[in-house]
């Protein structure tokens, strides 16, 4: 996506703040950039805002319309999910961009959630990979409605893409934090307030983004879908000390309990990285 005709992407959920700051660095490289948001209030120059819902068919038509990339992002992080959508949303999107000729490649936000939980022992010699998806019927026993949501949005994306070629890449990000462009304040960075004020535990946080937007949407094509990962671990002890030396008039109440609440295991993302044709920034 190096020519004029091909630098117009859209951004759903552009107000969130992983969406915000994709939107921002898309502007600073020189894309056009459509963005769906649920209260639209204007636009300048290169940027155009659209109202949409992920629920309703069709209702992303306008904005992904004459595009070549879509940056999927409109699925927020909340606890407290009770009635899992099955990826519905999800699958909205993809049905517009599939009837979109001149989309190219989809990249999908989601969550760490979907691969983590699936109650497999964490331990050193437990080898994380890219082949960890949360177990369904693991979720459902304790009652994970949020991991649930989003690992059957996950599993129906990958089966869309699949069944009708899609160029999909999906990145499950984690705790991606820094400064906020929206007024709300974000779950990762909710997490990290509570682990200023010691009032909640907190697990590894990432300071720096997964990949960079023009990144995932010029990765030369693969025959099968991607998936971006995180490339590094930080224990919560890490992240808590590191505050202390930066803050050091900050008060953390840290409660005993918390200091083995994370067992570091072996990260090996080597396959996903050689099938995405990028290289690792540690």
């Amino acid at each position: 996506m190096t020519s004029e005709e091909e630098k117009t992407v859209c951004v759903t959920g552009a107000s969130g703040y992983f969406a915000s700051w994709i939107v921002k660095l898309l502007l600073l490289c020189g894309y056009t950039v459509k963005a769906s948001v649920r209260d639209p209030k204007g636009a300048k120059e290169r940027l155009q805002l659209f109202k949409a819902n992920l629920l309703e068919e069709g209702s992303f038509d306008s904005a992904i319309d004459g595009c070549q990339g879509v940056f999927h992002t409109a699925s927020p992080f909340y606890h407290d999910v009770k009635d899992p959508q099955v990826g519905k949303g999800t699958i909205n999107v993809l049905s517009t961009c599939l009837k979109t000729p001149s989309i190219k490649r989809v990249v999908l936000t989601s969550s760490i959630a979907s691969v983590a939980f699936n109650g497999m022992p964490r331990t050193p010699e437990t080898i994380v990979d890219e082949t960890w998806f949360a177990d369904l019927e693991y979720c459902r026993a304790a009652k994970l409605w949020y991991v649930l949501s989003n690992t059957l949005a996950e599993n129906a994306a990958w089966k869309f893409a699949k069944e009708n070629d899609l160029q999909l890449v999906w990145i499950n990000a984690e705790m991606v934090i820094g400064p906020l462009l929206q007024p709300t304040l974000n779950t990762s960075a909710a997490a990290v307030l509570s682990l200023i004020k010691g009032t909640s535990p907190c697990t590894s946080p990432s300071t720096s983004p997964s990949t960079s937007p023009s990144t995932s949407l010029s990765t030369s094509p693969s025959t099968s879908p991607s998936t971006s990962t995180p490339d590094a671990h930080h224990r919560y002890q890490r992240a808590r000390h590191t505050n202390a030396q930066l803050v050091p008039q900050t008060c953390i109440h840290f409660h005993q309990s918390y200091t083995n609440i994370i067992i570091t295991s072996k990260l090996n993302i080597k396959k996903t990285i050689e099938n995405m044709g990028t290289k690792s920034k540690p």
